[in-house]
């Protein structure tokens, strides 16, 4: 079937924004049915928007976009000349999730995190799962994300993972999970000025759908860190410990500490002493409870981890060990979200939980296996292939985009270490409409919603939801040409 335009197309050009937007049946589209006729709890968003002069849209637009860059609302893409910071495109137009379609993502995100903490507190403990066969022991053991330093450590609530950023896309047969970010999980800064800038432009639509708010995701996270606090400190005091202003994601460390109010701090901003974290301050060391922390395993402490590290602080781990300071999320956590463990989450959620899993994974082919290896080199041409550490989009292989000499180079590398890498079909991505400049057009999209667990787990209702702004492109990463938009949830 050809793309079917929606309702309006009649009208002349440049009068209404959505004359030309055509909804094509292949992809699950977000605000449109399949005879172009628009969701029922999209109705009033696509009224506002459809009535409005494509001016007053660009306005929209141009006073997001301003605001972003007011507020310094950036990211990094690393290429062949070293970093470039960008600012995080943004499409005003939001994306809209009913009441009963976000109730079906929070009840299998909460199940499928407090499986994945059970399974880290197995694998660094007892290692029941891989003594009974369920995921591959030398798939664990092997992983260069495993920490054999974590095994025996006590993790107060079993919090291994106490920020979780999972994605979701959606297709014609609901939603799947992508797969989970469990280590240092970024894009929820991005969420909240997604949400800012597009609220104070539609502040009466906003009101009038009747959009559950996300402001408060700051006291929800500071909430789930005191949680963990040692010793149960009542007034604990939490940090957030960054590599410093050349990271990626810098902007965002800035943004969540100040929406939590706590110290920004950088490694040589800790000292350890006597087994306990303090914070240099102009009145002397200050004890620290909680170190909420954005730099890597490798790089968090020189004396446990990389010894040329100069971004952590000598004796972190030694005092998170000793059980005097909280560490979320805790070194390790990376064996849980390689792409190969991925695709035993479903098996991990029925053995701890006795449970069916609420949301289903995409169907993974790990090329470590003999068979996997063989479909993926015979289908190379359909499919999406990732390396299994991997993560940014960066290294990954669309096969219907790339060329037979790309794909033939590939190849290569997979013949030369399988375990390396999985593969997954192109999978059709629903879309949402975007303001183009000739109107609104279809976009492929995903969503990253948090999730948060200190003593409970804890989600806002909300994501970061991602967009392909590039016509046709089913990569939403920022890093790769993405953008965002802001994610209306209704309420009942």
């Amino acid at each position: 079937m050809s793309p079917r335009p929606v309702d309006g197309s009649d009208l002349s050009p440049g009068r209404r924004l959505f004359a030309g937007y055509a909804c094509d049946p292949a992809f699950y589209d977000e605000m449109f049915e399949r005879g172009g006729v628009p969701r029922p709890h999209s109705r009033n968003l696509w009224e506002a928007l459809d009535a409005m002069p494509p001016e007053a849209a660009a306005g929209l637009q141009e006073r997001a976009e301003r605001s972003f860059l007011h507020e310094g609302v950036t990211f990094s893409v690393y290429g062949e000349d070293g970093a470039e910071e960008r600012i995080i495109p943004i499409d005003v137009f939001p994306r809209i999730i009913d009441a009963a379609e976000w109730a079906i993502i929070e009840r299998g995100l909460r199940q499928r995190l407090e499986a994945l903490n059970l399974f880290l507190a197995d694998v660094y403990g007892p290692a029941r799962i891989l003594a009974d066969g369920v995921v591959p022991a030398d798939l664990i053991l092997n992983c260069p994300q495993y920490r054999p330093e974590m095994r025996a450590v006590d993790v107060p609530h079993g919090a291994y993972v106490a920020i979780c950023g999972t994605d979701i896309v959606r297709t014609h047969d609901g939603f799947l999970v992508l797969e989970d970010n469990l280590r240092v999980p970024s894009g929820v800064s991005y969420m909240l000025a997604n949400r800012r800038a597009v609220r104070t432009s539609l502040r009466n639509l906003f009101r009038r759908c009747r959009v559950r708010n996300i402001e408060h995701y700051g006291r929800l996270l500071r909430e789930s860190l005191s949680e963990l606090a040692p010793n149960g400190a009542t007034e604990p005091t939490i940090v957030l410990l960054t590599p410093g202003v050349y990271n990626a994601a810098f902007y965002e460390h800035m943004f969540l500490a100040r929406e939590m109010g706590v110290e920004l701090v950088e490694g040589s901003d800790l000292l350890v002493d006597d087994g306990r974290v303090y914070m240099r301050t102009t009145r002397g060391p200050r004890r620290v409870d909680v170190v909420y922390r954005r730099i890597d395993d490798d790089f968090l402490d020189p004396l446990a981890f990389r010894s040329d590290s100069q971004l952590g602080t000598p004796g972190l781990f030694s005092a998170f060990q000793g059980g005097n300071v909280a560490l979320a999320n805790v070194p390790g956590t990376g064996v849980a979200d390689d792409k190969s463990v991925y695709s035993y989450v479903p098996d991990i959620i029925r053995y701890y939980l006795a449970e069916e899993p609420l949301l289903a994974n995409v169907e993974t082919h790990l090329c470590r296996d003999p068979e996997g290896l063989e479909f993926t080199l015979d289908n190379l041409d359909r499919l999406v292939v990732k390396v299994v550490g991997g993560s940014g989009g960066y290294g990954m292989l669309v096969g219907p985009h790339a060329t037979p000499g790309e794909r033939a180079a590939y190849a290569e590398e997979i013949r030369r270490d399988p375990a390396n890498f999985i593969s997954q079909p192109v999978l059709d991505l629903s879309c949402a409409p975007c303001l183009t400049g000739e109107g609104a057009a279809p976009r492929h999209v995903d969503l990253r919603p948090f999730i948060l667990r200190g003593r409970e787990t804890r989600l806002a209702p909300g994501a970061f939801c991602r967009v392909a702004l590039k016509p046709g492109s089913l990569v939403v990463n920022s890093s790769q040409g993405g953008g965002g938009k802001d994610l209306w949830v209704l309420a009942e």
